[in-house]
């Protein structure tokens, strides 16, 4: 899922370093002729080490990164020298990012801190000098170790974005007008569906300096647990939220059918979803009077906190920051 310079999807060709080999070397010298094996060790090969940035929102800096090669490792040496270890390559990402394997679609790890750091890809180790097979019976071992070598390996990155509150609805539900009412964000908005294409962040301020983070979601369909309309791209942002803004439009044939619809596909990509903590937005609110909103309150689902807005008008817009905030706090 990629427009403009959002990128939440790579897939990257990993090698790390090969070690180095050890040395096979007879320490020789003036006053000492026969002096026994010496040969240092191989270096590590480089590795490739994923670090969490909080300055990043994208993966775009590595968009066209499509080879990422670490150094070797140097050969060991007489003396017992060493040898150096070969240099890291160290790709920053933002918080959220998910490291996979591109054969097998296993989830690594995942990148959520600041500062943190995991290597990804081993680089392989060095290989022992003969010093280091020297026996009783075997006293000027003539071999050594050959260096471990790298990975070369396939490898993909997904970003999932790190929000306090996610906007959950189908395209064209007033999800953008709402973000870009409450928040400096300015999402593309048109009278037609899917015009938000990938995910947009904008912060929310509330009462005393206080504030959080909202994230508008691509509109999800029928559907979207198996793929569909790029569903898993989707749906998979909204996995970090914290809290869950459902947004159906006030005009809606039935309401709580289509916020069931919305629960249930994110309840089949992945359960734990049915337990994060939600909010019903009945958007639109301004093309309907308060007797309509009167008759529509028994069939409004239970158990769910909901507020009647209208991004353009900014009627109930204070009262869901309200009901938004009380829900990212409470325990």
């Amino acid at each position: 899922m990629e427009g403009g310079n959002f990128v939440d999807y790579v897939r990257i060709c990993c090698r790390s370093g090969n070690g180095g080999a050890g040395a096979v070397h007879l320490r020789r010298e003036k006053y000492v002729p026969k002096g026994g094996p010496d040969g240092g060790n191989g270096g590590r090969g480089g590795h490739i080490i994923l670090r969490g940035n909080a300055q990043l929102w994208t993966l775009l800096h590595l968009k066209y990164r499509k080879h990422v090669v670490a150094n070797n490792g140097g050969n060991g040496e007489g003396n017992m020298r060493t040898g150096a270890n070969g240099k890291d390559i160290v790709l920053e990402v933002p918080l959220g990012t998910v490291a996979k394997d591109a054969e097998t679609e296993e989830v690594e790890f995942e990148i959520t801190e600041d500062g943190q750091e995991v290597v990804w890809v081993p680089g392989g180790r060095g290989g022992m000098g003969n010093a280091h097979f020297k026996t009783p019976t075997n006293q000027t071992p003539r071999y050594a170790q050959p260096g471990e070598p790298g990975q070369d390996v396939w490898k993909i990155l997904e970003l999932k974005l790190l929000a306090d509150v996610g906007l959950v609805g189908f395209p064209n539900a007033g999800k953008s007008t709402l973000l870009s009412a409450v928040s400096a964000a300015k999402p593309e908005i048109a009278d037609y569906p899917f015009t938000t294409l990938v995910p947009n962040l904008g912060m929310v301020y509330y009462r005393d300096d206080r504030s959080f983070v909202m994230a508008d979601i691509p509109g999800i369909i029928a559907g979207a647990h198996k793929g569909k309309g790029l569903g898993h791209r989707f749906l998979r942002h909204i996995e970090r939220n914290a809290v869950l803004l459902f947004m159906v439009p006030a005009d809606s044939a039935d309401i709580k059918k289509e916020y069931n619809v919305l629960l249930r596909e994110c309840r089949l990509y992945n359960p734990e979803l049915a337990h994060k903590k939600r909010v019903l937005a009945i958007t639109k609110s301004d093309l309907i009077d308060d007797e309509l909103k009167q008759l529509l309150l028994p069939t409004l689902p239970k158990r769910i906190p909901h507020v009647f807005i209208s991004a353009v008008t900014g009627s109930g817009i204070t009262e869901l920051k309200d009901v938004l905030w009380r829900t990212i706090t409470q325990p």
